[in-house]
C-alpha cells in the first residue's frame, strides 16, 4: 500500500474534467453486445420451441451450474432471496427460530428469515473482510439457532474455515449466500460447496447475471434437494399433489436459463478481469483508502473501497465523470421496516462503521482500458491530495 500523502488539498488540482464521457457503475448493454448472437440465439430456441418452464434449458443449466460449484445438485429459482427463503423451509427452519446472519449484505437473509416467521439474529462482521466474525457467531448461538446464513460479501468469500470450527458438532445448518461470489474458491471449493447449501442470484448485474431475475440453490443432499424441487412448485411431488407444507411459485424459466448456459463459459474469464480492475484501483488508491489484494477468494461482483474520506472521494469522483455507489448504507437494525424486530439497544461497531465508510467503484469486465485508465488517475489524484483516513 502506497504511503504518498499530503496533507495540503490545493482545489484547483480537484476540479475534474467536466467534459470527459460519465463512467458508469455498470453497463449491462456491453455484455450483451458482446455476446448479443449467442444470447438471441438462445432466446429464439426457447420461443420456438413452446416449453418455457421447467424444460431443457432449466435442467441444463441446473446440471452446468452444480458441476461448476462442485456439488451434485442444482436447483433453478425464481430469484436469490426465494433461494434463501425456500432453502431455510427445506432445512426445517420456522416460525420462532432463529436465523443468525450480518447487518450488513443488503437485508436479503433477514427479509427471508421473517417470510418464514423466524427470527433473525444479528452478528457483527470483521473489519478487514467485512463479513462474518466467528466470534460474533459463536457468541450468538442458542438453543433456539436453527440455521446460520454466511454472506459471501462484495465476492469475497467468508472465513468459512473459521465458522466450520464455531459450528462443529452442533447440527445446525449452515447456509452459504453466495449472491455475489459466483466462482469465488479457497483451496478448490467453490461458493456454494461449503455448507448445506449455497443459494445464488442471477440479478442482471451479478457476476452471472441473467436478463432479469432469476436464482438458485445448490447442494450435495439429495434430500434437501428434493425438498427445494417441491417447495419451489406448490409442495408437488406429483402434479397436483402437494406433499410439502410452505410450498409456492419459484421456477427459473427457460428463457432466463437458456441466457445463463450462454453466458456461464465466460464466467471465469470476466472474473479474472473484475479481479486485474480492482487490483489496479487498489494501487492507484494507496493510503488514501483501503481495498484488499484480489485473490481467487475474490471474484470482485463489487469493488468496494473503504475510507473515512468517503464524502470527498465520492464528490472528486463524481467531478471527474465517474459513477459511485454505497453498499449499503443502512445496516439491518438500523432499518425503519425492521424497528420492530430488533432491540432498539442492538450495537454491531464494526457493521456500523463500514456502513459509513465503504464506497463502490465501477467495476465490470467491459470496461474499456481507458475508463480504468481514468478511474485510476482520479484515485491517484485523491490520493495525492488527501492525507491518509
Amino acid at each position: 500500500m502506497s504511503s504518498l500523502v499530503t496533507t495540503q488539498w490545493n482545489p484547483a488540482a480537484d476540479e475534474g474534467n467536466a467534459n470527459a464521457a460519465p463512467i458508469p457503475l455498470n453497463d449491462l448493454k456491453r455484455q450483451y453486445h458482446s455476446l448479443r448472437n449467442e444470447i438471441d440465439e438462445a432466446i429464439g430456441r426457447v420461443v420456438a420451441s413452446g416449453r418455457y418452464l421447467l424444460g431443457p434449458q432449466a435442467s441444463a443449466f441446473e446440471q452446468a451450474f452444480a458441476a461448476y460449484c462442485g456439488v451434485r445438485f442444482g436447483i433453478g429459482l425464481a430469484n436469490g432471496t426465494d433461494a434463501l427463503e425456500i432453502g431455510l423451509r427445506a432445512v426445517g427452519c420456522g416460525p420462532g427460530d432463529e436465523v443468525i446472519t450480518v447487518a450488513n449484505a443488503g437485508m436479503y437473509a433477514t427479509t427471508a428469515a421473517l417470510a418464514i416467521g423466524a427470527r433473525p439474529v444479528l452478528v457483527d462482521i470483521e473489519p478487514h473482510t467485512m463479513t462474518m466474525e466467528p466470534i460474533s457467531l459463536a457468541r450468538a448461538l442458542s438453543s433456539a439457532t436453527k440455521a446460520v446464513v454466511v454472506t459471501h460479501l462484495f465476492g469475497r468469500l467468508a472465513d468459512m474455515d473459521a465458522i466450520s470450527a464455531v459450528m462443529s458438532g452442533r447440527n445446525i445448518p449452515v447456509i452459504e449466500d453466495c449472491a455475489q461470489a459466483h466462482g469465488a474458491e479457497r483451496s478448490g471449493k467453490k461458493a456454494g460447496s461449503f455448507g448445506v447449501f449455497g443459494s445464488f442470484s442471477f440479478y442482471p448485474t451479478k457476476n452471472l447475471g441473467a436478463l432479469g431475475d432469476g436464482g438458485a440453490i445448490v447442494t450435495d443432499d439429495a434430500s434437501l434437494a428434493e425438498a427445494v424441487c417441491e417447495l419451489r412448485q406448490y409442495g408437488w411431488r406429483t402434479k397436483y399433489r402437494a406433499v410439502r407444507p410452505g410450498g409456492r411459485n419459484s421456477r427459473l424459466d427457460e428463457i432466463q436459463a437458456a441466457v445463463l448456459n450462454a453466458k456461464l463459459p465466460h464466467l471465469d474469464r470476466w472474473n479474472a478481469k473484475r479481479r486485474e480492475i480492482s487490483e489496479r484501483y487498489r494501487h492507484a488508491i494507496g493510503g488514501a483508502a483501503v481495498l484488499s489484494p484480489m485473490t481467487a477468494a475474490h471474484v470482485s461482483h463489487l469493488c468496494v473501497v473503504r475510507t473515512k474520506l468517503r464524502p470527498a472521494l465520492q464528490a472528486h469522483l463524481a467531478r471527474d465523470g465517474i459513477a459511485t455507489d454505497i453498499h449499503y448504507p443502512v445496516p439491518d437494525h438500523w432499518q425503519v421496516a425492521l424497528r420492530h424486530v430488533f432491540a432498539h439497544d442492538l450495537s454491531l461497531p464494526q457493521s456500523e462503521a463500514a456502513a459509513e465508510e465503504v464506497l463502490t467503484l465501477p467495476c465490470f469486465p467491459e470496461l474499456t482500458g481507458e475508463e480504468v485508465d481514468r478511474i485510476c488517475d482520479s484515485l491517484a489524484g485523491f490520493a495525492a491530495q488527501r492525507p491518509q483516513p
